[in-house]
């Protein structure tokens, strides 16, 4: 699995202008990676009428991983403008200038849109504001903010090498774990950073040039090699999973005082590297775990140090896994071939396999179930294509027939999509990982080579809860 980042360097913000326009003489066509090609001279557009919100920023060294921090603004919130917290690890180019980025994103704006677009299409578009500067009608804004830019507000905390992988602790975000790329897994307890970021009103900060030091809670050295599986049971509060790149699985316990007990007697049961984790969204004692070997184990502590089931997942490495928190009988996986499949873990020792999907044709970086939709999945891949899917949806050549007499031949579809895929987004170069906002539906994050997007897809606004719903 090609894990880091292609030529780390600091990213600059750039304004992308597109070179041709769109009118009735010249329909919008969807446009296929891998299948079509650009033309000398052609450029890609983002059509911004796909998107509630869309907005780009960075934290100066590229991020291959980032969490987003849960946080007591609303477990459900539908008006913009919207605040977001995160944790990042940077790909420096240095070993020594690594740091831990603890952010806070505010004033993101949006505006809502219908699912048929505009006859046509502004022609001067920012990626990385593209949402504020697409239309011109001030009633479309759904809340204050408008065309302002989203303030980011950045903290610091050095750290000694490249981060692999880092996550948040469901139950208390301030807490969180990072693995290393020189073999240490740590514990950290962002408190006092987060308190100060929301303590400090939009617009008053663009960002920390200063790198703080902070030790670890606990320090971890007990892996014989890096690694990149990493995952904090949503059930058990505390409780932590590490996996490493020689097979090697470690249960962390918590104990009083804000410390953790690592169990130095591994898991072992995969025959090649460890690649992700998770745990159970139900149960407390199970997790799940996927390998270079191409399988996915499921584990149970409480019954020994072996996996209790183990399947042949993909003919080739498996990257990333995602278990489904609302219906925790089915679990994703993507493969290094592009592939990715879900299954039913019900059915785990026989044919298990309920969907299997070829669309991306290179490695599959991040995969992700939604925390609003059961039968909805966000997909990343080393193509630059980070994809939506609602395994839910079955072609209707009827209702196709409508869709296409209302758009009036302004977009044509190519005939052999899957019809689950309901979104691509593109512009994204070197995509690494991507996380659904639980507290924001239809919010997705993302993390790349050159710096972050953030991003609501119009056509996954009509699953949102409504008002009488919540």
């Amino acid at each position: 699995m090609a894990r880091s980042l292609k030529n780390a360097k600091k990213t600059k913000r750039k304004k992308r202008t597109p070179k041709t326009e769109e009118g009735p003489s010249n329909p919008a066509k969807v446009w296929q990676p891998g299948v079509d090609k650009l033309e000398e001279g052609e450029e890609l557009q983002c059509d911004p009428s796909a998107y509630n919100s869309l907005h780009g920023f960075h934290i100066g060294w590229p991020c291959l991983s980032f969490d987003i921090a849960r946080d007591s603004l609303g477990l459900v919130r539908t008006e913009f403008p919207h605040s977001v917290y995160c944790v990042a690890g940077t790909q420096a180019e240095k070993a020594s200038w690594n740091y831990i980025g603890i952010f806070k994103l505010c004033n993101i704006s949006g505006k809502r849109r219908e699912l048929l677009p505009a006859k046509s299409v502004g022609s001067d578009v920012d990626m990385d504001d593209s949402d504020s500067s697409s239309s011109d009608e001030e009633d479309e804004n759904d809340g204050p903010g408008g065309s302002e830019p989203p303030s980011l507000q950045l903290r610091k905390v050095a750290h000694e090498g490249c981060v692999n992988r880092i996550r948040s602790m469901t139950q208390q975000p301030h807490i969180c774990a990072t693995w290393a790329d020189n073999g240490h897994v740590q514990v950290w307890d962002f408190t006092s950073h987060l308190n100060t970021l929301a303590e400090t009103e939009a617009g008053i900060s663009t960002g920390a040039s200063s790198i703080s030091s902070q030790a670890p809670l606990i320090k971890f050295s007990g892996h014989k090699d890096e690694g990149y599986a990493i995952d904090w049971s949503p059930v058990a509060p505390g409780r932590l999973v590490s996996g490493d790149c020689k097979n090697c699985i470690h249960l962390w316990e918590p104990c009083t005082g804000g410390t953790w007990k690592v169990d130095t007697n591994p898991f072992i049961g995969h025959t090649a590297s460890v690649e992700d984790l998770q745990w159970s969204p139900t149960e407390a004692d199970v997790f799940a775990s996927c390998s270079v070997d191409g399988t996915i184990a499921i584990w149970d502590i409480r019954v020994g140090r072996s996996p209790a089931v183990s399947v042949k997942a993909h003919n080739a490495d498996v990257n990333v896994i995602s278990w489904n928190r609302l219906a925790s009988c089915m679990i994703a996986s993507g493969s290094d071939d592009g592939s990715f499949s879900i299954r039913d873990l019900r059915l785990i020792q026989g044919d298990s396999l309920v969907a299997h999907f070829e669309y991306h044709k290179h490695p599959i970086t991040s995969i992700e179930w939604s925390p609003h939709e059961p039968s909805t999945l966000a997909v990343s891949s080393s193509d630059n294509q980070l994809t939506i899917w609602d395994l839910s949806l079955e072609r209707d050549e009827e209702e196709e027939a409508e869709f296409k007499a209302k758009m009036k031949e302004q977009a044509n579809a190519p005939q052999d999509l899957p019809p689950q895929l309901l979104f691509v987004h593109q512009g994204q170069k070197d995509l690494k990982e991507l996380h659904w906002h639980a507290q924001i539906p239809g919010m997705l994050i993302s993390t790349a080579g050159d710096g972050f997007n953030i991003l609501m897809p119009s056509n996954v606004e009509t699953t949102l809860p409504s008002a009488d719903d919540r």
